[in-house]
């Protein structure tokens, strides 16, 4: 029996996975990557990842969904699957602008039969691979209880014996005294059209097509083909006219949510295959509990992206949370990774939230109930509020979240406010959410922030011996003279600068 409602993105028929915040996918640059996504399956694959899971099972629930697909049998499976849906989307498109009412009816049983072979393919090449996952376990026996059932094994013989009449058809035409006539029969040889046609003077000038075919427009030649078979065979016409309509019967609701869910897990597996031929690192997160939060060789996958195109560099970070931290405080000179650093983290927890494999060499991320971000806001002019305002207005909604243990990234709060304020306002934000047993980063210009924080962990962004950006994170905070020799070198203050342009 077909279970209404089953999904391979929830666990459960009743799940309704959270909506993510909009700005989220902003803040994290994670537009971009679902663009790439979308460039590889379709736009339909926009909206599923418009939903988190709904809990740490529906994670995992994912997470093994997709360590199946990884394989190659089943992932080739799968590719094979979709590229038969692509086939009959096209017959579907060219169908529309078909005007002849019999070559529309020829092409729905092609439609019909196109449809079927795929999920038979489907449910042979699957039973194969032998997936691990209970998402596609289950998947594999309803499709195989639905291809069981007298209704689709009448179908599907019923398509079959058709098309191979229609294959094996012949018409022999005849030419006699300036008259043609055209009637069933064998033409000399194996009597195949196009060879037949091939050999017609003239053919070089207009190629003839079998009027089967799904090729438009076809000729009076071949619309005459089509209406001598709609006289002298009339049951089998309404045979493929019967076939046609019953298309709606086979595309089952359960089947056509399987076929949009199943891109979600392909489009991440072919970039991730891209990505990694191109020399970059996926790692499978761990999500033990008794172990830190944690990852290896992490960088922002945006970004590396953006490296396929352009080449711009892209470094990797480490970083572990120890016993009792809870928070970064990111400090350190302008340009130099921050931002670029907080959106890794933040990308690193929605991927794993979502079950895929992460941009980085190896991760642990215990389970955490929400992703919330916070990045710099510009002035509203609809609104007429300030920046700060505009960035109270935004903070307020995260504040009023209180689910324990999310992850929070914040990006350059109440930089428009007097120092002295903006410590007051920053130090209340990092105690709310520590009190709420969150984990987060906070990239900041207030070295103050780190200042007997419990839970705070000071980090920052790396500058070499010349005071160049090395774009690399460690622990520690960073000293002044190194912000300000960053200062200099971007606005060409030193003293030889100087002195040339004096």
């Amino acid at each position: 029996m077909e279970k209404v409602g089953f999904s391979i993105l929830s666990m459960n028929e009743d799940d309704q996975a959270a909506e993510a915040n909009a700005e989220m996918y902003q803040d994290l640059n994670l537009v971009q990557i679902i663009d790439d996504l979308a460039a590889k399956c379709g736009f339909r694959v926009r909206k599923l990842f418009g939903y988190m899971p709904a809990n740490a099972e529906e994670e995992a629930y994912r997470r093994d969904i997709y360590k199946d697909v990884k394989k190659k049998a089943v992932f080739d499976a799968l590719i094979k699957f979709t590229e038969s849906l692509a086939a009959l989307e096209q017959l579907k498109k060219k169908t529309e602008k078909v005007q002849n009412n019999l070559q529309i009816s020829m092409w729905g049983i092609r439609m019909v039969d196109t449809y079927c072979c795929a999920y038979a393919e489907l449910a042979r090449d699957l039973k194969q691979a032998d997936p691990e996952s209970e998402g596609l376990q289950v998947f594999l026996k309803i499709l195989e209880d639905i291809l069981a059932t007298p209704e689709f094994q009448k179908g599907m013989e019923h398509t079959g014996a058709i098309l191979k009449e229609i294959r094996e058809m012949r018409f022999l035409i005849t030419y006699e005294k300036d008259r043609m006539s055209i009637a069933f029969g064998e033409a000399p040889g194996d009597g195949a059209y196009e060879e037949w046609a091939s050999s017609v003077d003239g053919a070089e000038n207009e190629k003839l097509e079998n009027p089967t075919a799904a090729e438009i427009p076809i000729n009076e030649l071949e619309k005459a083909c089509l209406s001598v078979l709609k006289e002298k065979r009339p049951e089998l016409f309404k045979a493929i006219q019967r076939s046609k309509e019953s298309l709606e019967t086979y595309e089952r609701p359960l089947l056509k949510r399987f076929e949009d869910e199943i891109l979600y897990y392909l489009s991440y597996r072919m970039m991730q295959l891209e990505m990694e031929e191109a020399g970059f690192r996926f790692a499978t997160p761990d999500t033990n509990e008794k172990k830190r939060m944690e990852a290896t060789g992490l960088y922002d996958l945006a970004l590396a992206l953006l490296a396929l195109k352009d080449g711009r560099k892209v470094v990797a970070n480490d970083f572990y949370y120890g016993e009792g931290e809870r928070f970064f405080v990111l400090t350190g000179p302008n340009q130099g990774g921050k931002t670029t650093f907080a959106r890794s983290l933040g990308q690193l927890v929605f991927l794993t939230k979502m079950g895929f494999d992460v941009p980085a060499q190896s991760a642990n991320v215990p389970f955490l109930p929400g992703l919330l971000t916070h990045f710099s806001v510009e002035e509203s002019v609809e609104t007429g509020r300030g920046k700060l305002m505009e960035e109270l207005v935004r903070l307020a909604p995260m504040m009023q979240d209180y689910r324990t243990g999310s992850y929070v990234v914040i990006n350059e709060l109440f930089t428009t406010a007097a120092n002295y304020d903006a410590q007051i306002m920053g130090k209340r934000v990092l105690e709310h959410f520590i009190g709420l047993g969150c984990k987060g980063i906070y990239v900041t210009h207030l070295k103050e922030l780190t200042d007997e924080q419990s839970g705070v962990v000071a980090l920052q962004a790396m500058l070499d011996e010349n005071g160049i950006q090395t774009f690399e994170i460690r622990r520690g905070v960073a000293p002044d003279v190194a912000c300000a020799q960053n200062q200099v070198n971007k606005y060409r203050l030193t003293y030889e600068q100087l002195k040339e342009r004096l």
